[in-house]
């Protein structure tokens, strides 16, 4: 469901345009503004506190003629922006729908606005927002945010060999070194099951296609990872025994 601002400098035609996206069941909140300088205040402060706070912004539905900055400044403005609201253009002006759609508008309605018209705006911004939060999950899904030296860097899951808990962080072992992580095992464990993680260790989660040994000694069980060789707890051996010799096929 969509969180929307709409910015008009003329209050009735505003109201009336929050009454029509109101009724649309696509839409969770519609906020307005009367002017471009407190729309870009409220934008600006909904990037910086990111999509999940509240105060979250999702499509702007934004006139074009309006006293100071017009909304195609507004919207070359957030243009700027690292991830901003998409833009849907509401005006009585048919001159300006080459350059909105040059500044990436989902779309570009008429005034006056018919409640058919909108609802097609709607489903345009709708399909576009889910499209972009797919992305996101599956970039977050597939990469670990590290920090290095005040630098974040991202690790790829498929690198990752083995994660040692740390108390409240997580230590994740590639063939190149080692990150620290403020994420708990447990919290990786559920992320990453579907993965090919499986946990053998209260201290340990590894990559079943990471291992290359098993080893077997005077009813112990542990692996070998590289040069790294780790403990299988016992009530975890046998689960992981299960695995490995399903995964081989024996």
């Amino acid at each position: 469901m969509l969180r929307v601002l709409a910015v008009d400098d003329e209050e009735p035609a505003l109201e009336e345009l929050l009454y029509l996206l109101r009724a649309d069941p696509r839409i969770r909140s519609a906020e307005g503004a009367t002017g471009a300088t407190e729309a870009l205040r409220r934008i600006g402060g909904a990037v910086d506190a990111g999509p999940e706070d509240p105060s979250a912004i999702d499509v702007v539905f934004l006139d074009i003629h309006m006293a100071g900055l017009t909304g195609l400044d507004v919207a070359q403005l957030l243009a700027g922006f690292a991830a901003p609201p998409l833009i849907v253009f509401v005006t009585a002006h048919e001159g300006f729908a080459v350059h909105a759609f040059d500044l990436k508008a989902v779309d570009y309605v008429l005034k006056p606005v018919r409640r058919e018209r909108l609802a097609e705006a709607v489903r345009r911004a709708a399909e576009q927002v889910g499209e972009r939060s797919a992305s996101v999950h599956d970039a977050a899904a597939d990469q670990v945010a590290v920090e290095l030296g005040g630098i974040i860097r991202f690790v790829a899951v498929d690198d990752i060999a083995y994660a040692e808990a740390q108390g409240d962080y997580a230590r994740l072992h590639t063939a190149t070194g080692s990150h620290l992580v403020r994420i708990p095992l447990t919290t990786l464990e559920e992320r990453w099951r579907t993965r090919g993680f499986v946990r053998i260790h209260r201290r340990h989660l590894v990559a079943l296609n990471r291992i290359d040994e098993l080893r077997l000694d005077a009813g112990s069980m542990s692996v070998r990872i590289g040069d790294a060789e780790l403990a299988v707890s016992r009530r975890h051996t046998r689960a992981l025994r299960d695995l490995l010799m399903r995964q081989t096929g024996r």
